[in-house]
């Protein structure tokens, strides 16, 4: 069952708002790969500020995403891409369809 999950938050800075929303919608390949991340999501808040969800099973799942390649690529591209640092999100899911 998908109860846990994580809320990522991304502001570009100016001019670089297409390449976070590239950036984010090729990421999705790479979590296709995590066997343990059950779904993600990117998606595009306003023009400048941009969202990624995701849910997991365990929380062991969840550490290994934290850990993965897809956040070491956002970590090692946030202060050339980002205006502040992502702001990431632990959530418990309640209910879901």
């Amino acid at each position: 069952m998908k109860n846990l999950g994580l809320l990522a938050t991304l502001k570009a800075k100016p001019g670089k708002e297409n390449e976070v929303q590239e950036f984010i919608k090729g990421a999705v390949e790479l979590a296709r790969k995590e066997d343990k991340t059950l779904t993600w999501y990117s998606f595009k808040i306003d023009s400048n500020t941009f969202g990624i969800f995701d849910t997991f099973e365990t929380e062991a799942g969840r550490d290994a995403h934290l850990h993965g390649d897809i956040a070491k690529a956002l970590m090692a591209n946030a202060d050339r891409l980002l205006s502040v640092p992502p702001d990431i999100k632990k959530i418990e899911i309640l209910s879901s369809k």
